[in-house]
């Protein structure tokens, strides 16, 4: 079992407003990310969440939400919140992040299937020949993910491990199109 991890508790520093909540489609971007892992064949699915508005979201949709007090302390701190709070039967972990909102169910599924043939290995995304998220981390890399600190994810772990990595070429590169910026929402996104 792969419990999906949507880490949905950060800053938005380079941006004036939480970037999760901003609509594509109609849709918050986070509610976006939210419907791909449920629609997907995860079987559990936890949010990583700092605001409330972001909680009531992941609570609508049924699924899992974790708040997280240590947001201040950096992304590792919600990767840990994840992993603890994870089924305890789960031999994998995807992480996402809360603003890709063209993700699709399917390329989730083929990440899944690429990492059932090897459950030892990161399976990790590739866009337009770049690398990207959500990546799926093995059990076996458990105790390294509870030991990031700061401001770093799983990105350290697969920077140091380039002999565990499956890399999985994604045909529509614009699935792994995030957001970080205000110029980024205008030029992409915004109506």
């Amino acid at each position: 079992m792969i419990t999906g991890i949507i880490l949905a508790s950060g800053f938005s520093r380079r941006m004036d407003k939480d970037k999760l909540l901003l609509e594509v489609e109609g849709i918050p971007l986070v509610e976006r990310v939210i419907n791909t892992a449920k629609s997907s064949n995860i079987k559990e699915c936890v949010l990583i969440y700092q605001k409330d508005e972001i909680k009531e979201i992941a609570e609508k949709h049924g699924i899992k939400a974790v708040h997280n007090p240590y947001a201040d302390e950096g992304q590792s701190a919600a990767v840990k919140l994840g992993i603890k709070s994870s089924h305890p039967d789960a031999d994998g972990f995807i992480f996402f992040v809360g603003d890709q909102p063209y993700l699709n169910p399917s390329t989730i599924n083929k990440l899944i299937d690429e990492f059932q043939k090897e459950k030892d290995t990161i399976v990790v995304p590739l866009y337009n020949g770049k690398r990207g998220n959500p990546a799926i981390f093995p059990l076996t890399l458990k105790e390294e993910l509870l030991r990031l600190e700061g401001d770093c994810g799983g990105r350290k772990i697969i920077d140091s491990m380039e002999d565990k990595i499956k890399l999985v070429t994604i045909e529509k590169g614009i699935e792994g199109t995030d957001i970080d910026t205000e110029e980024d929402y205008e030029a992409h996104y915004h109506p």
